[in-house]
This record gives structure tokens, C-alpha cells and sequence, in this order.
């Protein structure tokens, strides 16, 4: 009797995929040239599994410095209502794909505002993965130390803090401090810093200003943006940047779209900085 061969699963494909970081790993992993170009897995595999190769093989064989960014938001623009309220903007299957980018960065970032106001754990808990370090840019020092990022003890935590801030010391443990002048705040500068401790590939988490500032000054190489079907009218926005005068010069990077349920990803892959 003859048993029919496995199919490369969604479950096994991910796992494979959170390891690869060069053609070498992508071989280890199973992966095989295409024709035209690219790579696919060498046996067998599911159709959940093969989405997952297109999706994320970009990202990861992107190189060891990285800085990409994500956003969740409604049609109109906006990343949660007037009150704050951002539970959830998008579904289930964005949340899955936000852990999915968390899993392939070395650093999370997000703003004091997003630490404030979300509570955020910016840790790896829908799907397979090592946690990220997790990186508040708080150049007042008023980030609250009974925040989760401070306190979980579930990933190291690097508040970047403004040279002389009240910044509430000491900190537990599990976080270490980087005291930076206010201009090393610029997006390069904190993407140098960062790599100077090893932390090449960052994901700029949130919330829309930080998001925003890195796209404006030129320090994305790509930009995630899942748009839900919803209206809110009015409340948070996410993107948001001083504009061209004409359209003809709007960015207008190369983009590719997918499904995550009802809503829409776009991933945009920016010039590199």
C-alpha cells in the first residue's frame, strides 16, 4: 500500500520561513528557484502555506538592516476613534499578520503616545516567534513605569529617554536606558543607535506620528498598511505628513495588495534610505 506524501503545511511553512534571513537559509528551508524568478517550496504545499512563502520571503531575505513600519486603519484614515479607542480597527487575520512582522524584527518601536495611551505588550503571542526588544521613544521620560513594557518581564524592554529627562529612575529589570540628545531623535540617527546594539531589523509599530515621521524623512525601506472596512468619521489619524502641491508628485511607490479577511493589506516597498 502506497502513502499518499505529506503537504507542506501553514503551521510547518512558518516556522521554516521566521529562520530565513539569506538564499542560504531560504535552501535549508526547502525553498527552490522558480522559472521566472523567485522562490517556492520544493515539495508539495498547501495554498495557505505557499501565501505565506509570497508574503514574507520579501521580508525576510530584505537583508540584515531593515526598518519597516505597520498600520491598521479605517477607510477614512483614521487608526482608532476620537476617544482613543482602537480595539479594533482591523480583524483577526491583521492581528496575525502584525505578530508575524513582530517575529521577524529584532526591535518593535513605538512612540510615548502609543505606551500612554495602549499599554501596548508589542510581544509575539498569535503565532510561533522569539520576541523582539521592545523600544519606547520617549524623549520627555513620561512613559509611566507601571506600563506592561516595563513590568511583564516578557521581552527586554530599551527606553531611549531625552539626555537629562525625568525619566523616573530605576527601572526595573529587564529594562535598560539609552539617553540620546533631542536631534539623535530623527528617525536615522534612532535607526543607527539601534543598530549599534545589534537590533538591525526594526518594525516602527506605532502609533501614526512616529509612523508618519519615519515615512516623511525618508527612513522606511517598506510600509505595511491594512485598511478595514469601516467609518469612523472622526478620531485618531494614521498617516499623516506635509503633502506635494500636485499630485504628479505624490509617492507613489511600487505596492503589492492582499486579502487578510474583510480587510486589505498594502504593502508598499519605499526607496531605500
Amino acid at each position: 500500500m502506497t502513502g499518499r506524501s505529506a503537504v507542506l503545511d501553514a503551521e510547518e511553512a512558518w516556522e521554516r520561513l521566521r529562520t530565513v534571513r539569506s538564499e542560504a537559509d531560504a535552501e535549508a528551508a526547502g525553498l527552490v528557484p522558480r522559472a521566472n524568478g523567485g522562490l517556492r517550496w520544493g515539495e508539495d504545499a498547501s495554498t495557505e502555506a505557499q501565501l505565506l512563502a509570497e508574503r514574507y520571503l520579501p521580508l525576510c531575505l530584505a537583508g540584515p538592516l531593515l526598518t519597516f513600519a505597520q498600520l491598521g486603519q479605517s477607510l477614512d484614515g483614521f487608526i482608532a476613534t476620537r476617544t482613543g479607542d482602537a480595539d479594533f480597527v482591523t480583524g483577526e487575520e491583521d492581528r496575525l499578520h502584525l505578530h508575524r512582522l513582530r517575529a521577524l524584527a529584532d526591535a518593535v518601536v513605538v512612540g510615548a503616545g502609543t505606551a500612554v495611551a495602549d499599554d501596548p505588550q508589542l510581544t509575539v503571542r498569535a503565532c510561533p516567534g522569539d520576541n523582539p526588544v521592545r523600544v519606547v521613544l520617549d524623549p520627555k521620560g513620561r512613559v509611566p513605569l507601571r506600563r506592561q513594557v516595563f513590568t511583564d518581564g516578557s521581552a527586554p524592554t530599551l527606553w531611549v529617554v531625552g539626555v537629562g529627562s525625568e525619566h523616573g529612575m530605576p527601572v526595573p529589570d529587564g529594562v535598560d536606558v539609552l539617553e540620546l540628545p533631542e536631534d539623535d531623535f530623527a528617525p536615522g540617527h534612532l535607526v543607527r543607535a539601534l543598530a549599534q546594539k545589534g537590533l538591525g531589523r526594526v518594525l516602527i509599530e506605532g502609533g501614526g506620528v512616529t509612523v508618519s515621521r519615519f515615512l516623511h524623512e525618508g527612513a522606511l525601506h517598506r510600509l505595511y498598511v491594512t485598511v478595514a472596512p469601516v467609518l469612523i468619521g472622526d478620531g485618531v489619524p494614521g498617516l499623516r505628513f506635509p503633502g506635494q502641491p500636485v499630485m504628479r508628485d505624490a509617492l507613489r511607490p511600487p505596492v503589492r495588495r492582499a486579502a487578510l479577511g474583510e480587510d486589505t493589506l498594502f504593502e508598499l516597498e519605499l526607496r531605500a534610505p
